[in-house]
């Protein structure tokens, strides 16, 4: 069983993709940037576009019957690996107890000049 996820309490997708994917009970999310979803602004600096990512992050796992505590790997794109230490303290007010694994990486460039993006793969 396949099914597209899609929630109003996040961004729509920029592009011919969707927000997520649920597979059975494995959700595969796109990626997701610090836009507000009512604005689809980025807010100023990493730290507040982390902390918007991961709202909206968890807003499509709510809307798949998920939290944060089912995710098992993400990845984060970030435009300055400088910025690491910044979003890890913001990522671990998000993955608590168990966390999930995770790879870090600085790309190029990230849609809309963003400076943090977050994809993840949770399981029910």
């Amino acid at each position: 069983m396949n099914k597209i996820i899609c929630s109003p309490n996040a961004p729509a997708a920029l592009g011919p993709y969707s927000q997520a994917k649920l597979c059975g009970n494995v959700l595969y999310t796109s990626g997701q940037l610090g836009m507000d979803p009512a604005t689809g602004n980025l807010p100023e600096g990493v730290e507040a576009q982390a902390e918007q990512a991961l709202k909206n992050l968890g807003a499509i796992l709510n809307e798949a019957g998920m939290d944060y505590a089912d995710v098992v790997k993400t990845t984060v794109f970030l435009a300055d690996i400088n910025d690491f230490a910044a979003i890890n303290a913001i990522y671990a007010k998000y993955f608590t107890g168990e966390t999930p694994a995770r790879s870090c990486v600085q790309i190029a460039a990230l849609p809309k000049a963003a400076l943090f993006e977050i994809e993840c793969v949770a399981v029910k």
